[in-house]
């Protein structure tokens, strides 16, 4: 695609990512069938590459305008387009540079900016935790975007008491925690220690780590989600530092696949500052999500969950819906690495047949900026798992699992609880 930028961004880092990414694109469309909102909504604008044109025109000068932005704005950054784009466009880095850039030209409507700051601000805070128990209290109070997005008290994966096993091993892990797994299923984080115990890996949450930066750095603060971003690798730097020839820890894992990665992309975020650049790739090149560091310990795993399941006949594994978050498939690009772990574990792990690269509306913020989008795709997705038929439903990704659960009672769970049960019960 040529492209003629103004002089503004001739000389500017976002404007020469912008104009590699735009020359990558060949118009060729392939994105439109699998773009989540132009199926659903019919528009181009609403499609990658409609988007990809917007951004383009205000890059060469024009003046955006508040339909761009909402067209900006509906997009999930699913991330679909890039694994379906044969040119390799990066356009995920795009609309988040389109959308810096509109967010500066165009003032939003006043519900829109407190919303938005309440989620800046609110989420990735330690504040979130008490403003989570209170919202739990006054739940039927709230509007029905944020109540939706409050679990119910039968849908908190609270924990039950159980302590991990002692490691055997040596091997020791970073697990970060994320702002808001902790107060929405604490279990998930202990079930993940629970289940590297098992097979002697010990986990370390690092004081000071915090949000990975996703949320502010795709609610076009820029600024707020690299600091997020640095604050973690000055966190995790003293763990990871190979300057005496060895680090402290094996990997850093993820077991919030939207955590992973962004966190694997801090390399990309921090390329251009000189005092994080290189901390940045060592960051990004040690971070694993759960599934990658199990994979390679499948053997052990398995032999440990058959033990498991003799001693306690009431353990068989189940047959198991899998739902297959965005972060995982397109922007992590390992669409059969949680599958294929749980059969290789004895699981029966089935995936939809249709649409199982369609995103199901979390997407961050995105289920409580643009609920009706979000809930269509919800139950869209839902379908294709209740075909499935399977008692309970397993995802990689806090997000998706808080949005499937609102809209069934079919429990909707991380798949390392269902392996924690068995293993430690």
């Amino acid at each position: 695609m040529q492209t003629d930028l103004s002089p503004e961004f001739q000389s500017s880092v976002e404007g020469a990512q912008a104009e590699a990414i735009l020359r990558k694109c060949v118009h060729c469309g392939f994105c439109l069938a699998t773009c989540p909102t132009y199926q659903l909504l019919g528009d181009e604008l609403d499609s990658p590459r409609g988007r990809i044109y917007l951004v383009k025109q205000v890059l060469e000068g024009a003046a955006p305008t508040r339909s761009t932005q909402i067209h900006l704005d509906r997009c999930l950054t699913c991330r679909n387009c890039e694994t379906t784009c044969p040119s390799g466009v990066d356009y995920g880095t795009l609309v988040d540079i389109g959308r810096r850039l509109v967010e500066a030209r165009v003032r939003r409507p006043l519900v829109e900016r407190a919303l938005r700051w309440m989620l800046r601000a609110g989420i990735p805070s330690t504040l979130f935790h008490p403003l989570h128990r209170v919202g739990m209290m006054l739940r039927p109070l709230l509007p029905a975007r944020l109540r939706a997005k409050v679990p119910h008290p039968i849908h908190v994966g609270v924990d039950d008491g159980r302590k991990s096993p002692s490691a055997t091993g040596n091997k020791r892990v970073l697990l970060l925690a994320g702002c808001v797994q902790p107060s929405l299923r604490p279990n998930i984080n202990r079930a993940t220690a629970r289940v590297l115990n098992s097979i002697g890996i010990q986990t370390i949450i690092a004081p000071g780590a915090g949000c990975c930066g996703a949320i502010r750095a795709h609610l076009a603060d820029h600024e707020g989600g690299l600091a997020d971003m640095r604050r973690n690798i000055d966190a995790w730097w003293p763990y990871v530092d190979a300057s005496d020839g060895r680090t402290q820890v094996q990997a850093i894992v993820m077991n919030a696949s939207g955590c992973g990665a962004t966190v694997k992309e801090y390399a990309r975020y921090l390329a251009h500052d000189p005092a994080y650049a290189q901390k940045a790739r060592a960051i990004s090149s040690h971070t694993r999500d759960v599934a990658e560091l199990l994979q390679e310990h499948r053997g052990d795993l398995r032999a440990k969950l058959e033990l498991a399941q003799k001693s306690r006949p009431g353990t068989q594994a189940q047959r198991l819906a899998v739902h297959l978050p965005c972060t995982l498939q397109h922007g992590q690009r390992q669409p059969d690495l949680l599958a294929d772990l749980l059969r290789d574990l004895g699981f029966d792990a089935a995936q939809p047949a249709q649409e199982n690269h369609l995103c199901c509306g979390s997407a961050g913020t995105y289920s409580i900026l643009e609920p009706e989008i979000a809930n269509r795709l919800r139950d869209r997705k839902l379908a294709h798992l209740r075909a499935l038929r399977a008692p309970q439903i397993v995802s990689a990704n806090i997000g998706c699992i808080q949005h499937l659960q609102s809209g069934t009672h079919i429990p909707v769970r991380h798949w390392i609880e269902v392996l924690d049960e068995i293993l430690c019960t």
